[in-house]
């Protein structure tokens, strides 16, 4: 694997570490529960937090279902 795709590997991780905290923070210690009241994809949202790649559109929708900004998503990143 080459560094760069290293990289690209270490922010993915970081995305969905941070959205793994944001749902903690909003007080479900449950994905599952998570996905179903927030209406996602119970499936989707696992990979999100596993660290897969994911699409923008699912990136702003989840920005949405938190109401932060990018901004606010990338302070202290």
């Amino acid at each position: 694997m080459k560094d760069s795709e290293k990289n690209y590997l270490l922010e993915l991780d970081k995305v969905s570490k941070r959205f793994r905290q944001l749902r903690i923070d909003a007080g479900y210690s449950s994905q599952e529960t998570f996905a179903y009241d927030k209406e996602l994809n119970r499936v989707q949202y696992w990979r999100v937090e596993k660290g897969s790649n994911i699409t923008l559109t699912t990136f702003f929708k989840l920005l949405d279902v938190h109401n932060i900004t990018p901004e606010e998503f990338f302070k202290n990143f």
